[in-house]
């Protein structure tokens, strides 16, 4: 986590932060030595004061086991699959252009993971792709338009108080109250919607997810309103400053990579390695008995470790191969996966849907770098990942959440026209 207080003191514990002299404001061009050796320093002086709990969750794993004889979804059975998850969609579908944002207890990442999930399941030619296609329109028309609510770029949160104990509505309600206190709450909501967050960096959470679902909506529909809006999300996060949250800046890179790969536009792709070797790896603990995770508690815990997989893993794919960043990059990406992934095969699952949207992205891009699968066992782990989900809707409950489980179904579908059979 980083936000720098001034040119040479950099504070850490919990919220480790960076900026001072306006260091936290973006920043053009690959970081310096000087300003990559400051976060070290305090980083390895932060994980000696931390000691034996350096990279310990702040709440203890608890796994789940993954089935001593289970079997992967066939391509017959993933064709109805999604479909099945249609009538939910139905029951819970609040996205409604005009709603008043200050009494919404749902923020955006909620029909950005529709509008994923759905496009996967219309990619994967899954049965009922009209269907899931018009719901992808419908939450990413909703998306747009509290873009425009917002009308920063970047993809607001519901400015709402004491509609729900979610924990993310709990943070912006203590946000807002902070806002107020200081006499700047009419600097950080409009249209009842919080656009600004102060560089705290909790905004990033829903603009990245938001982001690369209407990118991949505009993959799969071509209309040119999705990939503005995209790329108005993109812009506003390469203006972010470094966050004091290490996932914070993880949901940014991902974004931009998703648009450097989508655009070839340079910018994003410079943006992504920035706030990579400032705001992400300079976390990540690499020796030790928990070695490949994160030094500080909150994000050692493996949802948001598997966050950061995903948005390393997508940005190593998009890099030049003979970038002078991505070989470490690619270090840190194969020993966080280790880290975790190892957990899989032992005592089980400790997250499932993060986990599993980081390893279906890792074995897709990587499929053929055997050395990275291997050393990363994340071809072993996403397999016991798939048994677990698998044999989990074959009991008849919902495996994973919209993004995720379309995202699993689309790979159930294309290992099997590009190797014939299984992968595994």
């Amino acid at each position: 986590m980083l936000l720098r207080l001034n040119a040479s003191r950099w504070i850490l514990g919990g919220l480790i932060v960076v900026g001072g002299l306006h260091a936290a404001e973006p920043q053009p061009g690959r970081p310096n030595e000087s300003e990559r050796s400051a976060i070290r320093t305090e980083v390895a002086a932060y994980r000696k004061k931390q000691g034996d709990k350096a990279g310990v969750p702040e709440v203890a794993d608890k796994f789940l086991s993954i089935p001593k004889h289970g079997r992967w979804l066939t391509p017959a059975e993933a064709q109805g699959a999604f479909a099945k998850m249609h009538g939910k969609l139905e029951q819970v579908r609040w996205w409604t252009i005009g709603l008043d944002p200050t009494k919404l207890a749902h923020a955006l990442r909620e029909p950005a993971a529709i509008v994923s999930g759905c496009v996967r399941a219309v990619r994967a030619g899954l049965e009922g792709a009209p269907r899931s296609l018009a719901y992808a329109r419908e939450a990413g028309d909703f998306l747009v338009w509290a873009q425009a609510q917002g009308g920063t770029g970047g993809f607001p949160f519901p400015a709402a108080r004491g509609v729900t104990r979610d924990k993310a509505f709990e943070a912006g309600e203590k946000f807002l109250a902070r806002a107020e206190r200081e006499g700047r709450l009419g600097e950080v909501v409009r249209n009842g919607w919080a656009v600004d967050d102060l560089s705290d960096g909790g905004l990033q959470f829903d603009n990245g997810e938001a982001g690369t679902a209407l990118f991949e909506l505009y993959e799969a529909t071509r209309d040119e309103k999705y990939l503005t809006s995209a790329r108005q999300s993109a812009d506003w996060a390469a203006a972010r400053p470094i966050a004091r949250n290490w996932n914070y800046n993880s949901f940014s890179v991902y974004l931009l990579a998703e648009a450097y790969r989508l655009t070839g536009e340079r910018r994003y792709l410079e943006a992504a390695i920035r706030k990579t070797l400032l705001g992400v790896t300079p976390g990540q603990l690499t020796d030790g008995p928990n070695a490949g995770r994160w030094v500080d508690a909150h994000n050692a815990r493996p949802a948001y470790h598997y966050i950061m997989m995903r948005a390393l893993a997508s940005l190593a794919s998009v890099m030049p191969k003979d970038d002078a960043a991505r070989p470490e990059i690619l270090r840190v990406l194969t020993l966080g996966l280790k880290a975790r992934n190892e957990e899989i095969l032992g005592p089980g699952a400790a997250n499932k849907d993060k986990a599993m949207e980081a390893l279906l992205i890792v074995n897709r891009v990587f499929a053929g770098d055997v050395e990275l699968l291997r050393a990363s066992r994340s071809a072993e782990a996403l397999d016991a990942l798939g048994q677990l989900a698998s044999e989990q809707y074959r009991r008849g409950a919902a495996p994973l959440g919209p993004r995720e489980w379309g995202m699993f179904l689309e790979f159930v579908v294309w290992r099997e026209k590009v190797s014939g059979s299984s992968l595994f």
